[in-house]
């Protein structure tokens, strides 16, 4: 991987791990950091070795979303939007691979957006999640309107964005927006712990589940279930598959290669 200013991208054994490495200024993200997350996401949606990314931050905060300091833009907000923001979460959405977000502490407007973006998400016990739109006069973007209601439901989300608190972690896990809060000292282990175990996973199978959900909460039972066919014959023409019988019958475990 090529060296980057505002991000740090380590790639080992299948795991792509990028941090968002504006520490001082609380990982906020200016034009030049979300053109290197693109960058990124495209590298891990040609590779043919990536199997897991993993998203985090330097320091004491995951984001503290847009960098408001920056003075990087033109004046048009729906600009940076639409050729920033909103392909960064459609590429998350559409990689071939499981994302798995690892919020170190605060997450805060498109910050919160990108955490809450990961298929699965682990929080330090000192994290929060805040939808800080409304008290500068703005309204959530980033993919905060569709991943919100989808999470927690209309009346919570709308609250969260309408009064601009902060969601600690615990209420976080309470509530169904993440997967597990983690204390501070172990959130490093557990969440290296989980990126080998799906990292050693079959990649083709995460990935059909990934498009299957996404599918299924726009559409029908009747859409639904047959998306689940059309990916249930893709995942058994796979390579994967015949390891896991292979492994099942002989009672060992399965070293699945992600084909």
């Amino acid at each position: 991987m090529k060296a980057y200013q505002d991000i740090l991208v380590e790639e080992r054994a299948g795991i792509v791990k990028l941090t968002l490495n504006r520490p001082d200024a609380l990982n906020a993200m200016r034009t030049r950091t979300l053109e290197e997350v693109l960058d990124v996401l495209d590298h891990v949606r040609d590779s043919t070795s990536a199997r897991v990314l993993v998203i985090t931050g330097a320091g004491r905060a995951f984001s503290s979303g847009a960098d408001l300091a920056a003075g990087d833009g033109n004046g048009d907000l729906g600009y940076k939007v639409e050729h920033y923001y909103n392909p960064i979460l459609e590429k998350l959405m559409a990689l071939p691979v499981p994302v798995l977000t690892v919020i170190n502490g605060p997450a805060v407007g498109a910050g919160c957006a990108l955490a809450l973006a990961g298929d699965i998400v682990l929080a330090c016990t000192g994290a929060y999640f805040l939808q800080a739109f409304i008290n500068i006069g703005l309204v959530p973007d980033a993919g905060s309107t569709w991943l919100l209601p989808r999470l927690m439901g209309r009346a919570r989300a709308q609250a969260m964005m309408m009064l601009g608190d902060r969601i600690s972690a615990q209420q976080a896990e309470a509530w169904g927006m993440i997967y597990e809060v983690v204390e501070g000292v172990s959130l490093n282990d557990r969440a290296e712990a989980l990126a080998q175990r799906l990292a050693n996973g079959p990649t083709r199978a995460y990935a059909l589940i990934r498009q299957g959900v996404r599918y299924a909460l726009d559409h029908s039972l009747t859409e639904a279930l047959a998306a689940e066919s059309r990916s249930q014959r893709l995942a058994g023409a796979s390579e994967d598959f015949a390891e896991g019988v292979a492994a099942f019958k002989e009672k060992r475990r399965a070293v699945f290669k992600g084909r």
